[in-house]
């Protein structure tokens, strides 16, 4: 029963044997139950306090309607409840199942209900991350340190700042840390990785703070995960659910896992000199195995022992290939059913011209999907301007698609004059597939748009001279106004003219 406030319970007593009211008519003016008004007069007649009451404070008519309980001479033996807080962090394992343990070892122990009051009033004093109770391999908490670690390059002195990833398990508090250069997505997702080796398994969920690396756009409720960081939780088979914004306790273990690695790894460390992530993490592990080791105040064991315990039966196996960090870029396939990655470009079938695709790439790897579907692959290649092309992803007789073609450009090229057609059939025969010319005649049959058609005919018949038929060159001449210069017209460089330092042919003689 709730207990009410003194100046409702002084109400209730006045009602009763002042105003004459029935306990019904009491509980409809107070607005509140008639049991409770049953139950304080009866605690009032208990009490032997008569009416009026006495001049009494409050506090003094509390502690006559509240008695206190007299002490059982019954001794009831309790749990280790520290003990029973771990034990419910093993997958199953409930409080009902706890008691009839507990009480089939004591059958003189306390009852169910009292068995839970006892639990839940031991677990109000303990630290409040410690308070959470997590299940064995179910979630890892990861998250940045707050303080960096200072790495020495020898050769010039200069310091730079290395940054401490945190990653916690949730059951047993095993900690994992280690140094990277930066957040960037390839050290986040890298550190992630090594953590769940260091584990010697996956858990079932991923716990990160809404770091710009791991979660693309912030949400309360769904948050945009990076594309990369999706492909390595798929990788690996773990869910990933970031924190909320503004709730702390969603991320309480992250935040304790960072206090105690600033506390002690980072301070203890921060006399030393480090000239390498190498050296600085070879001292951090030294250090970890050491908090890990350390025993818990309020809880039996260690992080360690736990760990073994607990946490480590619980963690799926590790895949059997290692995560190779890949990104992924949107693209839409050009005329010459070609996508453009890093100045490179890689076919895919031709049936998707002007569609978006999805392209991830890693150092070694292109891959291409179309609506979740892979459409091609291709070996990384690094030379711009090229293009790597599949035999099976032209269509027959080389026609790209049905609104272009070799004969469509050259028709295009005749309209502007002799001189942008012999360009365009220049460019044309410089590719072992005219379909890999496509993008370059495109571009320079739109410059005549922006500049004119006289200009680009007049810039085509310069290239050609020049043998400089690349749209980049015309592009130049065009912007340069070199194609209104004739060529026995251009302004002498600056090195052809006398000049002081310049010693000449006849300073060798």
């Amino acid at each position: 029963m709730e207990r009410l406030s003194m100046r409702k319970i002084r109400d209730i007593l006045r009602l009763s044997f002042e105003a004459k009211l029935s306990a019904r008519k009491i509980s409809q003016s107070l607005q509140i139950g008639r049991a409770t008004v049953s139950d304080y007069l009866n605690r009032h007649a208990a009490s032997g306090l008569g009416w009026p009451l006495p001049p009494i404070s409050d506090t003094a008519l509390e502690q006559c309607l509240f008695p206190p309980a007299e002490p059982s001479s019954v001794q009831r033996p309790l749990p280790d409840w520290g003990q029973v807080h771990q034990e419910l962090r093993r997958p199953g394992v409930t409080l009902q199942l706890l008691w009839i343990e507990y009480k089939s070892r004591c059958p003189e122990g306390l009852q169910y209900s009292a068995f839970c009051n006892h639990y839940r009033a031991w677990r109000g004093q303990v630290d409040r991350v410690m308070r959470q109770t997590h299940r064995a391999g179910e979630k890892l908490f990861v998250d940045y340190a707050g303080q960096t670690l200072p790495i020495i390059d020898r050769a010039t002195g200069e310091i730079r700042p290395a940054q401490i990833f945190v990653a916690v398990l949730g059951a047993s508090s095993y900690t994992f840390a280690e140094t990277t250069w930066t957040q960037g997505l390839s050290d986040w997702l890298g550190s992630h990785a090594r953590a769940f080796r260091f584990f010697g398994g996956v858990p079932e969920v991923v716990v990160p703070d809404n770091l710009k690396s791991g979660v693309s756009k912030a949400h309360r409720y769904e948050p945009d995960l990076n594309p990369s960081y999706r492909d390595l939780a798929e990788h690996y088979g773990v869910a990933v659910v970031p924190a909320r914004v503004r709730k702390p306790r969603d991320k309480a273990k992250a935040e304790a896992g960072v206090l105690l690695v600033e506390r002690w790894i980072l301070a203890v460390l921060r006399d030393r000199q480090f000239f390498s992530l190498e050296e600085a993490n070879q001292a951090i592990r030294a250090l970890l195995d050491a908090l890990n080791a350390r025993a818990f105040k309020k809880l039996p064991g260690s992080r360690r022992s736990q760990f073994e315990a607990i946490d480590r039966p619980a963690l799926r196996p590790l895949p059997a290939t290692d995560y190779v960090f890949a990104q992924w870029k949107l693209a839409r396939v050009h005329v010459d059913y070609h996508v453009e990655l890093a100045g490179h470009y890689y076919s895919v079938p031709h049936a998707l011209v002007k569609q978006q695709v999805e392209l991830r790439y890693t150092d070694q790897t292109v891959e291409c999907f179309h609506k979740g579907q892979r459409v091609a692959s291709h070996r990384r290649a690094h030379l711009k301007g090229h293009h790597t092309t599949l035999a099976e992803h032209m269509p027959k007789a080389h026609q790209a698609y049905a609104d272009w073609s070799p004969e469509r450009f050259r028709r295009w090229a005749q309209t502007f004059g002799p001189a942008t057609a012999g360009l365009i059939e220049r460019a044309l025969q410089q590719r072992a597939h005219p379909q890999q010319a496509y993008r370059s005649c495109f571009g320079i049959l739109r410059l005549g748009k922006d500049y004119g058609p006289e200009r680009l005919e007049a810039a085509c018949a310069r290239a050609l001279r020049l043998n400089t038929c690349s749209y980049r060159s015309l592009e130049s001449i065009l912007q340069k106004g070199l194609d209104q210069v004739t060529l026995s017209e251009q302004p002498e460089r600056p090195l052809d003219r006398p000049h002081a330092n310049l010693r000449g042919t006849d300073y060798y003689h």
